[in-house]
């Protein structure tokens, strides 16, 4: 169905929202596409409505193990992944004196964390394959910040700065790495 010269990209949070309409831009322009979700339901419908030849898989980013092994599963099904785009995030608004310290490593942990190990594990992949490009899903909040989003907030920072640092490590590597920061 696809022709060996189209790219192969892993959308983290694909299944709805920004994720979600970056993988139809994606599968307009040909790419194949791994649609990855915490829920495998609404991943698969999604990879579906994009048309034949797409990937859906579930994975909690904030497992390394789980990282690896949806990684492992796109490599056999797909082949090397071109791009990756981190778009899986959660948001648990609250004054910080309300927040609950669980709801606050949940966020750290999906935002921040997982994206680390999902940028790691491509990274990997791309260093072989001589290139590719990473972009990472992040909010003006972590720029501009915002009354009951400080831990939110605080990870889409993070984001910013990790992503700044990952560039400067793979540049030679003919790799990119953005953050697109909506809102």
């Amino acid at each position: 169905l696809f022709s060996k010269m189209s790219k192969t990209c892993a959308i983290f949070g694909g299944s709805r929202g920004i994720g979600k309409a970056v993988a139809e831009l994606l599968a307009q322009k040909g790419c194949r596409l791994a649609i990855i979700a915490r829920n495998l339901e609404v991943a698969q419908t999604t990879a579906r409505n994009l048309g034949a030849g797409h990937l859906a898989l579930s994975c909690d980013v904030s497992s390394e193990q789980e990282v690896q092994k949806t990684f492992e599963e796109m490599q056999r099904n797909l082949g090397p992944i071109n791009y990756l785009v981190n778009a899986a995030g959660i948001n648990r608004d609250g004054l910080l004196l309300r927040s609950k310290t669980e709801d606050m490593i949940a966020q750290i942990h999906t935002n921040l964390l997982g994206t680390m190990l999902t940028c790691k594990a491509a990274v990997k992949s791309m260093i072989q394959q001589q290139g590719g490009a990473i972009v990472n899903i992040g909010n003006v909040v972590g720029l501009k910040g915002n009354s009951g989003q400080s831990v939110y907030s605080a990870t889409k920072a993070g984001l910013v700065g990790f992503s700044r640092s990952l560039a400067k490590e793979v540049a030679k590597k003919q790799i990119r790495v953005n953050v697109v920061a909506p809102g």
